[in-house]
């Protein structure tokens, strides 16, 4: 089987090494960093293509997939992780930023599937996995461009899945909420201190990537993570009102 994973240097992404990478699979593992990927894949028992590419343009995805596949054959289950968050106010950011979110986020993304999804329905198999957002759901305050891209990512996921019903091939579309991982504590630090911030429902990524490692093998179609949330997809309007209502101010609005 050969799996490759977006965004695989650290946090999830490298959770997801451990958790996919026993003996017998083969692993792309893309991300910018070339050093952290050739450590993570001295830790696993897969064979482990490293392929350092930034997914903020994506022909260089697509020219990270023809080489995963020249190394491993065709893909197998493609891993769309990689990400980019901004948590500050809107005011400000600046359009190169504003493009380089939406296109790691959304636009690569997209533009992978598209890459591997016909020889996946020419074979009759294939898994495609997309790490949407629970902001994506239930958008979180000081984070416009990232909510906008997840919840982007998360529909063109979900419609997927249904186009491809019967197709032998399978769409997972994964909503966490917080998990410890460093852009989440990046993410935490970013609003004042309070009890709600430090109360959050937060998840483990190595126990996300266990679960994601199983709905592969089981053709589950959606993850909500921690479980916690997922009342909130059928309840997005109370949810959104308890967002609204009680997310803490950015510390750079309080401090100006």
């Amino acid at each position: 089987m050969h799996i490759v994973i977006t965004g695989a240097s650290s946090g999830i992404g490298a959770s997801l090494v451990r958790a996919l990478g026993g003996e017998g699979r083969r692993l792309t593992l893309v991300a910018r960093r070339e050093a952290a990927l050739q450590a993570l894949a001295g830790e696993v028992a897969a064979e482990c293509f490293v392929r350092p590419a930034d997914l903020s343009d994506p022909a260089a995805f697509t020219a990270a997939l023809d080489d995963a596949e020249a190394k491993h054959g065709p893909v197998d289950v493609l891993i769309n992780n990689a990400g980019v968050q901004y948590v500050e106010p809107t005011v400000g950011v600046s359009a190169e930023r504003i493009e380089r979110l939406l296109t790691v986020d959304l636009t690569s993304p997209l533009v992978g599937i598209g890459r591997v999804l016909p020889s996946m329905v020419e074979r009759g198999r294939g898994t495609i996995v997309n790490i949407a957002s629970m902001a994506g759901l239930v958008p979180t305050p000081g984070m416009m461009h990232y909510n906008a891209a997840k919840a982007g990512l998360g529909a063109a996921s979900e419609s997927l899945r249904a186009e491809l019903r019967g197709s032998g091939v399978s769409v997972m579309t994964v909503y966490p909420g917080p998990v410890t991982t460093a852009m989440e504590q990046a993410a935490r630090a970013a609003y004042v201190d309070s009890a709600g911030v430090r109360n959050v429902p937060t998840g483990d990524a190595d126990e996300l990537a266990r679960k994601i490692a199983r709905g592969i093998e089981r053709g589950t179609g959606r993850i909500v993570y921690p479980r916690v949330y997922g009342l909130a997809r059928y309840t997005r309007v109370v949810s959104q009102w308890v967002v609204d209502r009680f997310t803490p101010a950015l510390a750079d609005e309080r401090a100006s």
